[in-house]
């Protein structure tokens, strides 16, 4: 069994947080974060420690047609990925510039991940840990649910539903500036890691459906192999979870137009189906867990 997180690499999270420079209160001006090199450097290894020579891309044609939408056909791109630990993200950018060519490496540097802003305001060694990476920081919905079951007065709820409207205004607008700039929008359509025991942290949230009429084209991307497992005696502490070496394969869809997948879905349901937004997304999350499998069973 691999260790700790926070025990392994705890003299690597000291460095990363000298050298943090995200804000630790998220507010609308604040949502579009570009990337600290010089803490990503420290990502880098963590990931050359624990992700094995075998480890890459899978399907590398189609990250490959996915690249030429974006900057050759002047489409719109989204990247909707499984998620199951906090190496995730680092880890598509790693893999993408081992692969070496240009438009790998052009690629990794094109991707900006919609990211909740927990990872900012929970505590500096999480939020140094996450600026190595552009990002646009939104206000979950599930954090506001959160904060309507708390024992707070009623204006500190309706303050906090204004301050989450803000925020997720001015990321759409960010994200907005993205495309135009033919950046790759990523997203984790579950909204959190896959836990072990707990289907429903693999259901993709209903609101990923509003992605897919906003962007032109996607590439589902699957996650074999895990280097970082949430630590079932301490799961809400992300510097808690374990460590260890794996192979890590990370394996594409072809490139998928969003309209015309998004409408297949509609029309194939009954004019009885109470959430057509949800079927969509559970297309998407069904597509994933295919390759996956597909991927699994060749090991």
């Amino acid at each position: 069994m691999g260790k700790q997180l926070k025990e392994a690499y705890g003299n690597v999270f000291a460095e990363m947080t000298k050298l943090s420079k995200a804000a630790a209160k998220i507010d609308e001006t604040q949502v579009y974060e570009e990337a600290n090199l010089e803490t990503r450097k420290y990502m880098k290894k963590i990931l050359d420690d624990n992700f094995l020579p075998e480890s890459g891309l899978g399907n590398v044609e189609n990250f490959k047609a996915f690249y030429d939408a974006i900057t050759k056909e002047g489409k719109s791109g989204l990247i909707l990925m499984e998620h199951y630990t906090n190496l995730d993200l680092p880890g598509i950018l790693y893999l993408l510039e081992k692969h070496g060519e240009p438009w790998s490496i052009d690629l990794a540097s094109r991707i900006v991940a919609v990211a909740g802003m927990k990872l900012n305001e929970s505590n500096i060694a999480v939020r140094a840990f996450t600026e190595g990476f552009t990002r646009v920081v939104i206000y979950p919905t599930r954090s506001l649910s959160a904060v309507e079951e708390k024992e707070i007065s009623e204006e500190e709820k309706i303050a906090e539903a204004q301050r989450a409207r803000k925020i997720n205004f001015a990321a759409m607008r960010a994200m907005d500036s993205c495309k135009k700039r033919g950046q790759a929008i990523l997203v984790f359509p579950s909204g959190t890691r896959y836990r072990p025991g707990k289907p429903e942290t693999k259901r993709g949230l209903r609101e990923i459906d509003s992605y897919l009429r906003l962007f032109d084209c996607m590439i589902l991307v699957s996650i074999n192999g895990n280097c970082l497992r949430i630590n079932p005696e301490n799961p809400d502490d992300m510097l808690a979870d374990i460590v260890e070496q794996d192979v890590i394969t990370l394996t594409a869809s072809p490139v998928i137009n969003c309209k015309e997948f998004r409408n297949e879905v509609l029309e194939s349901l009954p004019e009885t189906e109470e959430d057509p937004k949800q079927k969509t997304v559970d297309k998407v999350m069904e597509i994933l867990d295919e390759i996956h499998q597909q991927v699994e069973e060749k090991w």
